[in-house]
């Protein structure tokens, strides 16, 4: 690990002023990539801004309609929140596979949605509930959110604060697990929003995306067999010592058959 000057902040506006000012500075979450990546020298910051002294960034607000989750709250608390397990299932089943005990006891919604790994699971959601990424100077769609492999909409020194998940009639998440790491080898979760239906997929690509030809026929006829009738090309797909691009096409029907199958029996 190289040499840093380390900072807690207690405000928004303070981590955003100190990231200006730096040389090279990073924002430091839950530390679950971050601390990794600098103990192997993978990544050199200048400066160091942690995050997790700004209390309005931890919380978790729910209402009928919408589910409003801060940025530093733990993987944990999203898992445990019984108000979310009530509004929300899927959003806490999703969180409570994340990783073992250690990581969802560290791990934040908002380091994993900024960092956007690939086999990460929150992107799924994030996608498929139709979510309003908010920062600490705007807001961002889902759909516009998520660009390529580790890369986000976020500018540099923009800082992820929180993000609005919409409440479907129903929804459930799939994933296939690496046996290791937890990470989904591919995760798709299917919303169903009154008959408006939305897929999000991970693992598969470079990043998170919308299965939008499975939407089409899902809103058509929602059912296990409708999935069948959709080829999914792999093209672009990752391909790596865990699993093939061909194979990843494969499992994206296969997890999405199983969450429509969950869906249907919720």
């Amino acid at each position: 690990m190289y040499q840093f000057n380390y900072h807690r902040p207690a405000s928004i506006e303070a981590a955003t002023a100190l990231f200006r000012d730096a040389e090279d500075a990073m924002y430091l979450a839950g530390g679950q990539t971050l601390i990794p990546t600098l103990k192997q020298r993978l990544a050199a910051p200048t400066d160091v801004i942690d995050l997790g002294g700004i209390e309005e960034l931890t919380g978790i607000n729910v209402s009928s309609e919408l589910v409003s989750v801060g940025a530093f709250t733990r993987h944990a608390a999203v898992a445990d929140s019984a108000e979310v397990r009530r509004t929300l299932p899927v959003l806490s089943a999703l969180a409570s596979l994340i990783g073992d005990a250690q990581v969802r006891n560290r791990g934040t919604l908002g380091g994993s949605v900024a960092n956007s790994d690939p086999a990460a699971d929150y992107p799924a959601a994030v996608i498929a509930l139709g979510a309003t990424v908010h920062t600490s100077s705007r807001r961002i769609a889902a759909d516009d959110y998520f660009q390529d492999l580790f890369e986000t909409a976020l500018q540099p020194g923009e800082i992820l604060t929180r993000i609005d998940f919409p409440v479907p009639t129903r929804a459930a998440y799939r994933k296939f697990p690496n046996p290791a790491s937890r990470y989904a080898t591919v995760g798709v979760l299917v919303a169903d929003f009154s008959g408006d239906i939305r897929v999000g997929v991970t693992g598969a690509g470079p990043c998170a995306f919308r299965a939008t030809a499975l939407e089409d026929v899902l809103k058509a006829a929602l059912s296990v067999d409708a999935v069948d009738t959709v080829e999914v090309p792999d093209a672009g797909f990752n391909s790596d010592l865990h699993a093939s691009a061909e194979y990843r096409a494969h499992l994206v029907r296969v997890m999405a058959k199983r969450a429509v199958a969950d869906l249907l029996t919720a």
